[in-house]
């Protein structure tokens, strides 16, 4: 049972269902492997994504830097302060989404001072951290990414939750690496330049956000550069995947449909790198549907983990 008590299960529910909304609405991608965990699971996981929301809000949004950094704190301190179970105080403020992630915390072990984690990443995005080596880059997905996976570990449970960590940040880095090869124009247009400088000096390229002309420049052989780091995220997928066998069946499930869809996504930009750059790549609903699908059926056919694996 919650520790806000039976007074506010009422208010319980309905900062669930904002949760889900937001999920539903804002994460397209990653509510089709969601939807496919029983209720509490998915209730608990849409709260994570909703605070998660939160924080790459504040950092993508309009307020001045120092007006960020300043939000940024106030969701590190929030989310600590449920860290310490002080639920109460959630509730007394009527933030739907405390009040839910707090929730979901009394009943599954999520790690949520993983959320400070991905508060550094965002930090590095307001303060303009550019990346000198893949090492570099490398740590930032696992906070802005990976951090996400460990969250979503408490609420699946594993098998073998050590060896589970170290895959769920592999499988991070992956995504990120897709995120990353997808929006090059669109993080250039907000002062933003993630591949790193080794790597564009390899290929013989140069990206800045603004040249002479107050625009984006981007010059040299990006497609051999696109191609070059999606073959190094698909390397990372081939680790983080691993993950899978060691949830129950609807958690893999669950992992599967989302790593499934932006795995594929990955396989359209390596095809077409040149893509990338005209427009912001994504797979037609019908695609996203039938990875979905798949996963599923796929966890079907699974047998079960061995008892209290889960």
């Amino acid at each position: 049972m919650s520790l806000l008590g039976p007074a506010a299960t009422v208010d319980v529910r309905a900062a669930y269902r904002q949760c889900e909304q937001i999920m539903r609405t804002q994460a397209k991608n990653f509510s089709y492997g969601i939807g496919l965990l029983p209720g509490d699971k998915r209730r608990a996981l849409s709260a994570v994504y909703a605070f998660a929301r939160r924080i790459d809000d504040i950092g993508d949004g309009t307020m001045a830097a120092a007006d960020k950094l300043t939000a940024l704190d106030q969701a590190r301190t929030d989310v600590m302060s449920l860290d310490g179970g002080s639920g109460a105080s959630a509730r007394a403020v009527g933030d739907a989404v405390l009040i839910a992630l707090q929730d979901a915390a009394e009943r599954f072990p999520i790690p949520l001072a993983a959320f400070g984690e991905l508060i550094d990443g965002c930090v590095a995005d307001v303060r303009g951290v550019t990346y000198t080596t893949f090492e570099d880059l490398k740590y930032y997905c696992t906070c802005v990414a990976g951090s996400i996976g460990r969250l979503s570990l408490g609420v699946f449970g594993s098998s073998d939750p050590t060896q589970a960590t170290t895959l769920a940040d592999a499988l991070g880095i992956a995504l990120q690496l897709t995120n990353i090869t997808r929006d090059i124009k669109e993080d250039l247009g907000n002062g933003r330049v993630y591949l790193p400088a080794e790597d564009l000096e390899r290929f013989g390229c140069t990206l800045r956000p603004s040249g002479p002309d107050g625009q984006p420049v981007m010059v040299g052989d990006l497609g051999a550069l696109i191609r070059f780091e999606a073959k190094r995220a698909q390397g990372w997928y081939a680790t983080g995947l691993r993950l899978i066998p060691l949830l129950d069946r609807r958690s893999g499930a669950c992992t599967g449909a989302m790593a499934g869809i932006y795995a594929r996504l990955l396989d359209h930009i390596y095809a077409a790198p040149q893509d990338s750059l005209d427009h912001r790549m994504s797979l037609p609903t019908s695609q996203k549907a039938l990875v979905a699908a798949s996963a599923l059926a796929g966890m079907a056919r699974r047998p079960k983990l061995a008892a209290g694996a889960a």
